[in-house]
């Protein structure tokens, strides 16, 4: 048994030692090893998804809301001619509340704001900058953000979590041999990382390589949306983004001698 008390000391085990994981799962009070696994690729986006804000402020709330549903006729004719992928165009419903401004010390009621939020996406740049040079920017027609994507990506990820989770099993066990223990059954798995007391934070574990940490890569590149008088112009390049799934694992251990 000296051997595993060796191993409840060591740091190179990784062993917790307070309750760690955010869910109810709790550390065992056996010897044992917390490990990660992670399972990660990097792929080029085939989805670009746009959000547009339309809105409109007037005493009238009618008018107001005739402004909204013309500007949003618009930019779903857009969406159709420029071969938004099918499903993706989505308008909210409207919104209708009071607009006030802060003058002479006081709040003053300057009309009713009507808004409706829309998106929709599109499976290559091209068509998304002929949507873009479509799109005619206003107060009250706004770009309010561009995001990349991947439409495969809830299999990826599926398929990055079982890595993961093979990854701990791999880990653990070349540990415990390495120690002369031997793993004697899985205590919990999770993809929440656990709060150590030592001071990694969740989600911030170490990337060992060659007994080298290695650096967090940079970020993906991104999207840049430029703007010139009323007609929104783009600067789009598309670039590589990573997906990552993280697996936890806590397996009880045995001495194996």
């Amino acid at each position: 048994m000296k051997l595993l008390s060796a191993l409840l000391l060591s740091s190179t085990l990784a062993v917790a030692a307070a309750p760690a994981w955010a869910q109810a799962n709790s550390i065992p009070s056996q010897p044992h090893l917390l490990v990660k696994g992670e399972g990660s690729r990097t792929v080029m986006p085939d989805r670009f998804t746009v959000d547009l804000l339309v809105k409109s402020t007037d005493m009238q709330p009618d008018v107001a809301r005739g402004k909204v549903q013309d500007n949003i006729a618009s930019v779903l004719g857009s969406f159709k001619r420029h071969r938004a992928v099918s499903g993706t165009v989505r308008a909210d419903n409207l919104m209708i509340q009071p607009e006030m401004r802060y003058a002479n010390n006081r709040q003053e009621f300057v009309g009713t704001r009507v808004s409706r939020r829309v998106r929709g996406s599109f499976d290559n740049t091209e068509a998304l900058q002929a949507f873009l040079r479509d799109t005619a920017a206003s107060e009250d027609l706004q770009i309010t953000s561009l995001q990349p994507g991947y439409s495969k990506e809830a299999t990826l990820r599926a398929e990055l979590k079982a890595e993961a989770a093979a990854q701990t099993r791999q880990s653990a066990q070349g540990l415990a041999q390495a120690y002369g223990a031997r793993i004697s059954g899985l205590y919990s798995i999770s993809d929440v990382a656990p709060s150590f007391a030592y001071g990694v934070q969740a989600g911030t574990w170490p990337r060992a390589q060659a007994g080298n940490v290695m650096p967090p890569s940079p970020p993906a590149p991104g999207y840049d949306i430029e703007t010139t008088g009323s007609r929104a112009t783009e600067s789009v390049q598309a670039g590589p983004i990573s997906i990552t799934e993280n697996v936890y694992a806590i397996f009880l251990i045995t001495d194996g001698s």
